[in-house]
C-alpha cells in the first residue's frame, strides 16, 4: 500500500497516553518518557505513532512524526462505518458496530481518540480484553483497515452500487454521503474560523505586552531626566 503523504492533510493531533517508563541496564535504571499519540483530519484519515525521550516535549514530537509515517485511509458511510467489525490485537479486543445518524461517539478513552481522529460521529464500541492503550489503539485501527465501501465492493465484483446494495440503498448511502461531506467542510471552517480567532486574541496580547513595556522604559527615562534638572538647579 503506497504511503499517504501528510503534507497534503490537515492533521490535528492527540495525546492519548503520556507515562514515564523505566529501561534496566547494567548501571542501574534510566528513565524516559513515553507518548502515544493519535493524528486525524477529521475525514477518513488517521495514524497512531508512539515516541520516546528523555522530555515530554520531545516525546511527543517524536509520536506525532511517527503517526505521520503510518497514516491509514478509513471509508465511511456517511458518518459512521460500513459494517461491523471485531478485531484483537495481542490480549486487547475491540468491537466497531455502525450506528444511526444522531447516536454519537459511545466510546471511550484510545477509542475515542481513534474515532474522532478519523471523523466518525455515530458508532457504537466496545473494548474487551485488556485495556493497554497501545493494543487497544492498534485493535481498532486493525479493525478499520478491514472496512471497505460500497464503491469498492461493487467496483471489485464487476457491479453496480444499486446492484451490491440495493437501489433504496444506494441512494441512501448517496445522501449521507453528501450530508456527512457537508457536515464536515462545516465543522472543519469552525475549527479554522476558531484557530484564526485565537492567532488573533495571542497576537493582540502581545502588543499589548509590548507598548506596556515601552510604556514602563519612557516613565524610567522621564524619571531619570527629572532628577538631573532637580540637581542642576540645587
Amino acid at each position: 500500500m503506497a504511503r499517504i503523504d501528510a503534507s497534503k492533510l490537515n492533521l490535528e493531533e492527540t495525546v492519548v497516553q503520556v507515562s514515564r517508563v523505566s529501561k534496566v541496564v547494567k548501571g542501574g535504571r534510566r528513565f524516559s518518557i513515553r507518548a502515544i499519540v493519535v493524528v486525524g483530519d477529521r475525514n477518513g484519515h488517521v495514524g497512531y505513532g508512539l515516541g520516546k525521550a528523555a522530555e515530554y516535549t520531545e516525546a511527543i514530537r517524536k509520536g506525532v512524526e511517527d503517526a505521520k509515517k503510518h497514516l491509514l485511509e478509513v471509508p465511511l458511510n456517511g458518518s459512521t462505518i460500513p459494517f461491523m467489525v471485531k478485531k484483537r490485537f495481542g490480549a486487547s479486543e475491540v468491537l466497531l458496530k455502525p450506528a444511526a445518524p444522531g447516536t454519537g461517539v459511545i466510546a471511550g478513552g484510545a477509542v475515542r481518540a481513534v474515532m474522532e481522529a478519523v471523523g466518525i460521529r455515530d458508532i457504537l464500541t466496545k473494548s474487551l480484553g485488556s485495556t493497554n492503550a497501545a493494543n487497544t489503539i492498534n485493535a481498532c485501527l486493525e479493525g478499520l483497515r478491514e472496512l471497505r465501501s460500497a464503491e469498492t465492493e461493487a467496483l471489485l465484483r464487476g457491479k453496480t452500487v444499486a446492484e451490491v446494495v440495493g437501489k433504496k440503498q444506494a441512494e441512501r448511502l448517496a445522501a449521507a454521503a453528501a450530508s456527512a461531506a457537508e457536515q464536515a467542510a462545516q465543522a472543519r471552517a469552525a475549527r479554522e474560523e476558531e484557530m484564526r480567532e485565537s492567532r488573533a486574541a495571542e497576537r493582540a496580547r502581545g502588543r499589548g505586552e509590548r507598548g506596556e513595556r515601552r510604556g514602563g522604559a519612557g516613565e524610567r527615562r522621564g524619571g531619570g531626566g527629572g532628577a538631573g534638572r532637580r540637581r542642576q538647579q540645587g
